[in-house]
């Protein structure tokens, strides 16, 4: 059986419906994430882009990352809220926003990565395998 969740932005004009479990999920560090998120981190489920059917306008913020790959940041333009980004450092894979969850439950971190750049009042999980940078192989 296969598993499907939903979610989408705030005001809900943007929807989305994916058609697989996760591929991966995770908390991000990276001064983009933090501020992108208003927090300290930003939580992201990396799904395949053909697992997902995708309703609504976006509006894309394209940004090198401390990698130097250019990643496209999805937001809705009538709310603001995040949605999903994209890197081609991993082609065919969107990356979820976490909080745009209608089911936040869904969400099962696996990691934090860019940890070096976590401020102390949102240390890490030791909980959870930690990556001061992206882990190999990402």
């Amino acid at each position: 059986m296969t598993t499907t969740f939903s979610g989408g932005c705030l005001c809900g004009s943007v929807r989305y419906t994916c058609s697989a479990e996760p591929i991966m999920a995770g908390h991000c560090h990276c001064e983009d994430c933090r501020r992108t998120s208003g927090t300290g981190h930003s939580s992201h489920l990396a799904v395949s882009a053909d697992e997902i059917a995708i309703t609504g306008e976006t509006k894309a913020y394209v940004r090198p990352s401390a990698s130097g790959n250019l990643v496209t940041r999805a937001f809705c333009p009538e709310c603001g809220a995040p949605v999903f980004s994209k890197n081609p450092a991993m082609p065919g894979l969107l990356f979820l926003r976490a909080s745009s969850l209608d089911d936040l439950e869904v969400f099962k971190p696996q990691m934090h990565v860019w940890a070096m750049r976590a401020p102390s009042w949102d240390a890490p999980s030791s909980e959870l395998p930690v990556f001061d940078k992206m882990p190999p192989g990402m």
